[in-house]
C-alpha cells in the first residue's frame, strides 16, 4: 500500500517572495555583510603587508608573487569544496566554519618562523576565505526577494571596498607600531563574530525544502514570517502567488550537470568571467603598494596613496548596486569591466603622484563596481540545489586566475616594468567583458525559480 506525502499548499519560494521587505531582511543582510567585510579585510591586507614581508625574509619578486598565489590556491580549494558542502549540508554550517578557519589561521601567522611556513599558513587562511564566498552569495540571494536581490547582494559586496579601505587604514596607523605579524593578529579578532552568526542566522528555507526537509523548512519559514510581521506591525501577510515549481528532494548535483544543455553556456561564461577578472584584479591589486615602494615611495607613503585611491574609488560599488535593478546585470558588468581595462592601461603609463592617484582611483571605482555585479549575478545562474556548487566552482576557477596573476606579475616586472603589469590587467578585463557580451544572460527582475525554470 502506497503512502501519500502531503506537500504544503505553498512552496518556500512562494512564501518568501510575498514577504514585505522589512528590517528583518535587512538584519539578515547586515549579518552576512559584516562577516563578508571581515573576510575582505583579510583578503586585502596582503596588498599593504607584502612589501614588509619581502623585506623581512629577503624575498625576490617571484617569491613574493608566489606567496600571494598561495593565498589564492587556498581560496580555490575553499570555494570549490564549500560550494559542494553548502549544497549538501546547508549554507549556515559552512558559513560558520569559514569564519573559524580564517580566524585561526590569521592568528597563527603571527608566530610564523620562516617563509616556507608562511606559505602553508597563507594557504590555510586562503582556504577559509574561499569557503565564505559561495555560501554567503547563495545564502543572501535565497533570502532576498527578486526586486531587491541584485541590489542587496551587490551592497554586500560593498564590504569588499570597505574592507580594502579598512585594511589600508589599519596598516597606515598600526603597521609601523605592531609590524606585519601584529597586523595578522589584529585580523583574527573579528572571528568571534561566528557566535552572532550561530545565534541569529537561520538556515535557508529554500535549501531545506529543496533537500526534502519540509518540516524544517516550514518551521524556519514560519519563524521568519513571524519576525517580518513584528517588524511591519501586522498580523497577516499578503497571499503567496503561484510560481514555477521545481523538483524538490534532489540531494545531489553532479559536476557533470554543470555542463548539461541547460547550464553549459552559463558555466562557460561564469568560469571565463571569473578567471580573467581575478587574473587581472589580483595581478594588479597584490602589487599596487609594493610597486609604489619600488618606485621610491616609503612604506607609509605607498600605503597612504593606495588608501586614497581606494577611498575615492569606493563609491563604485554603490553606483553599480543602484544600477543593477535599472539597467540590469549584463550591461553593468560590461561597462565596469571596460572602464577598468581603460583605467588600468592609463594607470600603468601614468607619471607623477597626481595622475597616479587619478587613474588609480578610476581603476578602483570600476573594479569595486564590477565586483558588485559579479557576486550578485553568479548565484542567480543556477537552481537552489546547485547554487553554491555552481557559484563555488566559478569562484574556484577564478582563483586559478588569482594564483597565476600575482606570480606572472613577479616575472613580468623585471622585463616589462610597471606598464607591462597594467597592460596585462587591461587585456584581462577586456576579455572578461567580451565573454559576458557574447554568452551572458539577463536576470534582472526575475525570481530565482523563474531563472532556473
Amino acid at each position: 500500500m502506497s503512502v501519500e506525502v502531503s506537500l504544503p499548499a505553498y512552496t518556500m519560494p512562494e512564501r518568501m517572495e510575498r514577504l514585505p521587505f522589512s528590517k528583518y531582511q535587512i538584519k539578515i543582510w547586515a549579518i552576512i555583510s559584516t562577516a563578508w567585510w571581515f573576510d575582505s579585510v583579510d583578503v586585502a591586507m596582503l596588498t599593504f603587508l607584502l612589501g614588509s614581508i619581502r623585506n623581512e625574509f629577503g624575498l625576490s619578486t617571484a617569491q613574493a608573487g608566489f606567496l600571494s598565489s598561495m593565498s589564492f590556491l587556498g581560496m580555490f580549494m575553499g570555494a570549490s569544496l564549500a560550494g559542494i558542502l553548502g549544497d549538501r549540508f546547508g549554507r549556515k554550517v559552512v558559513f560558520q566554519w569559514s569564519i573559524v578557519f580564517w580566524g585561526l589561521a590569521s592568528a597563527i601567522i603571527y608566530f610564523t618562523p620562516s617563509y616556507q611556513v608562511l606559505l602553508v599558513l597563507r594557504l590555510i587562511l586562503g582556504f577559509g576565505m574561499g569557503m565564505e564566498f559561495p555560501v554567503a552569495q547563495s545564502l543572501l540571494s535565497e533570502f532576498m526577494p527578486a526586486s531587491k536581490r541584485g541590489r542587496y547582494v551587490a551592497l554586500m559586496e560593498g564590504g569588499f571596498p570597505i574592507g580594502f579601505c579598512t585594511a589600508g587604514i589599519l596598516a597606515y596607523f598600526l603597521l609601523t607600531v605592531v609590524g606585519w605579524r601584529g597586523m595578522f593578529l589584529v585580523q583574527a579578532i573579528p572571528a568571534v563574530f561566528v557566535l552572532v552568526v550561530r545565534r541569529e542566522m537561520p538556515e535557508s528555507p529554500r535549501w531545506l525544502e529543496d533537500m526534502g526537509r519540509h518540516q524544517e523548512a516550514d518551521k524556519t519559514m514560519t519563524f521568519i514570517e513571524e519576525k517580518v510581521k513584528q517588524c511591519i506591525n501586522r498580523t497577516e501577510l499578503p497571499e503567496p502567488k503561484p510560481m514555477p515549481r521545481m523538483v524538490s528532494g534532489v540531494k545531489k548535483f553532479s559536476f557533470i550537470q554543470l555542463w548539461s544543455p541547460g547550464y553549459i553556456k552559463r558555466t562557460i561564461m561564469a568560469w571565463m568571467l571569473w578567471f580573467f577578472v581575478l587574473l587581472g584584479y589580483y595581478g594588479l591589486t597584490s602589487w599596487i603598494s609594493a610597486l609604489l615602494q619600488a618606485s621610491g615611495y616609503s612604506v607609509v607613503q605607498s600605503v597612504g596613496y593606495t588608501v586614497i585611491m581606494s577611498v575615492i574609488g569606493a563609491p563604485g560599488f554603490f553606483v553599480s548596486a543602484m544600477l543593477l535593478e535599472i539597467i540590469g546585470r549584463k550591461p553593468n558588468i560590461i561597462i565596469m569591466l571596460t572602464g577598468a581595462a581603460i583605467s588600468a592601461y592609463l594607470y600603468g603609463t601614468a607619471s607623477g603622484v597626481t595622475t597616479v592617484i587619478i587613474f588609480g582611483a578610476l581603476l578602483q571605482f570600476c573594479q569595486f563596481g564590477f565586483w558588485s555585479v559579479i557576486y550578485a549575478y553568479t548565484p542567480e545562474l543556477y537552481p537552489t540545489h546547485a547554487r553554491a556548487t555552481g557559484a563555488g566552482f566559478a569562484s574556484g576557477v577564478g582563483r586559478f586566475g588569482s594564483i597565476v596573476g600575482p606570480y606572472v606579475v613577479g616575472l613580468i616586472i623585471p622585463v616589462f616594468g610597471k606598464s607591462g603589469v597594467f597592460t596585462l590587467g587591461a587585456i584581462s578585463f577586456f576579455v572578461a567583458a567580451l565573454v559576458v557580451a557574447i554568452l551572458g544572460i539577463e536576470t534582472k527582475g526575475k525570481t530565482l525559480e523563474e531563472i532556473s525554470h
